[in-house]
């Protein structure tokens, strides 16, 4: 992304990747934020109100004991910071609902947010990338990335930031689902915010997945899979369902090619 057009942006893009104390959206909270905007990163630990797993622990290597002394999020001018950009900023973040959800449990509201994660899936119709993890887009789009480290919301952030651009270029190249008028030049700022635009759209809406990435129909097409053992997706749909799933993406998969 050109770093000047970054700084001259409206509205402001916010980079953001928080550490929890566990994967429940419905359950767990914050315990580490870090954000990124044109003014430079901003990082902070933040005692939560439940205690960090085992789990989460093994994962970030943030303990309770590193956490008891410090203040809670919702106290914190980071939270008041984040509320002043979000008012008329857009969130990036990868698997954006987690992070919101994380973020909304603490009083914030986000208006307008972009998943890359779902950007990422938009931009590869044929399925050709195996995972859509950040730490593996990172090194699947062989991004250029210094001083970034798995599990650390700084270092996250990095990679976040790296990956939109990569993002943002594919689209404003070639994604865009309408293409300028050649009678009418359309600058690269225009292109951008147009790309981005779609971003927002495209984030809002449900991942409709093609191919299997795991269990025993690993990397076959679902619409095949359908037709011989419709009874497998009905069983996949039934379970998320009953599991009270957040997963709407594969439920929304899976009723899709079910009333197919």
């Amino acid at each position: 992304m050109n770093q000047s057009l970054e700084n001259t942006r409206a509205p402001r893009l916010i980079f953001l990747d928080t550490e929890t104390t566990g994967n429940d959206m419905a359950k767990d909270r914050l315990c580490q934020v870090c954000y990124k905007t044109s003014d430079g990163i901003f990082k902070g630990y933040f005692k939560p109100p439940v205690p960090v797993s085992i789990k989460a622990m093994s994962i970030t290597n943030i303990t309770n004991k590193m956490l008891e002394d410090k203040e809670a999020f919702k106290d914190s001018a980071m939270k008041k910071d984040l509320e002043a950009l979000l008012a008329d900023g857009i969130l990036v973040a990868h698997n954006a609902k987690f992070d919101c959800a994380i973020l909304e449990a603490e009083g914030m509201s986000i208006p307008r947010r972009i998943c890359t994660f779902r950007v990422a899936r938009h931009l590869d119709p044929e399925n050709k990338i195996p995972e859509y993890n950040l730490s593996y887009l990172r090194y699947y789009l062989d991004l250029n990335v210094e001083d970034a480290y798995a599990h650390d919301a700084e270092g996250d952030v990095k990679v976040l930031w790296a990956l939109f651009e990569r993002l943002l270029s594919k689209m404003t190249k070639d994604g865009l689902t309408a293409a300028p008028d050649e009678s009418e030049p359309r600058s690269e700022a225009e292109r951008e915010e147009k790309a981005i635009a779609e971003m927002l759209d495209v984030s809002s809406r449900p991942s409709l997945f093609k191919l299997f990435n795991f269990g025993k129909y690993k990397d076959k097409k679902i619409e095949e899979v359908v037709k011989t053992d419709r009874d497998y997706l009905q069983w996949m749909l039934d379970r998320k369902i009953e599991d009270g799933s957040q997963d709407e993406d594969w439920i929304h998969t899976l009723e899709h090619y079910l009333k197919n």
